[in-house]
Order: structure tokens, then C-alpha cells, then sequence
């Protein structure tokens, strides 16, 4: 798994309702040997949150039939979540706007590009290690 300098494992949540795109940005981010959790909705995000759960980066879909991207990264933020790479992530043209007001770091037209994705991990453990 990619670690940062005390070895702990890199850790994802992919926020995807839709099952193929789910399978696609899983296996984007096992490239990258994540240890990756998935949630179907924003409801589930949150709750994992909720639960005293960490994680890294947060790959989050726009449209989601229970609680949305946008408004589950705002109630994210809102519990004080601010360590978390947030990732905006829809095939959308106007959902950027939605997500950077709701407190995403960044914003990633679908289909998201393997290098899009390495460059956003790369940051991700350098700030991991920075953090050491």
C-alpha cells in the first residue's frame, strides 16, 4: 500500500452511487494501493464521518439519490473534517461551481484521467508526510 513515512496505508473514500463508475474509480485508485472504502450515497459519507472514520482524500460523485456531492461535502466540512483531500467529481459542466461552495478542494471532469488521479495521490502523501 503507498504510506507515508510512519507506514500507515493512504486511506480513499469513493463516494459513487453508480456501479460502474464505482468499479472504474476503484480500481483507478487500487493502482495506487489505497485502502479504499465505498459509499453509495452521501448519507453513507457522512455517517462514515459520523462514526470517527479518517480518511485521506475523498473522491465524491455530484448526483446521488440520497443527500447529494455538494451537500455531503458542505456536512462533512461542517463536523470539522479539514484534513481531507475533498474531490469533486461529476460528468456535470455546472457541478465545479456547486462543489468548490460547498468546501471540495478540487473539482475532476468525469471520465477522470489516471494521471489527474496520480497527481492528486502524490499530493495527498506528501502532505501525509509533511505532517510526520
Amino acid at each position: 500500500m503507498v504510506s507515508n513515512a510512519q507506514g500507515s496505508p493512504v486511506k480513499a473514500l469513493l463516494v459513487e452511487d453508480i456501479a460502474f463508475c464505482t468499479f472504474i474509480l476503484f480500481a483507478m485508485l487500487h493502482r495506487f494501493n489505497y485502502e479504499i472504502v465505498v459509499a453509495k450515497n452521501g448519507k453513507e459519507a457522512v455517517d462514515l464521518f459520523l462514526e470517527g472514520k479518517k480518511f485521506d482524500i475523498v473522491l465524491c460523485d455530484k448526483d446521488m439519490r440520497i443527500i447529494c456531492g455538494p451537500e455531503a461535502v458542505e456536512k462533512i466540512r461542517s463536523l470539522g473534517e479539514t484534513d481531507e483531500k475533498i474531490v469533486g467529481v461529476s460528468a456535470d459542466d455546472n457541478a465545479m461551481e456547486a462543489f468548490m461552495s460547498a468546501g471540495a478542494d478540487v473539482f475532476v471532469h468525469k471520465p477522470m484521467k489516471l494521471e489527474t488521479l496520480g497527481t492528486m495521490i502524490q499530493e495527498v502523501i506528501n502532505k501525509k508526510n509533511a505532517m510526520v
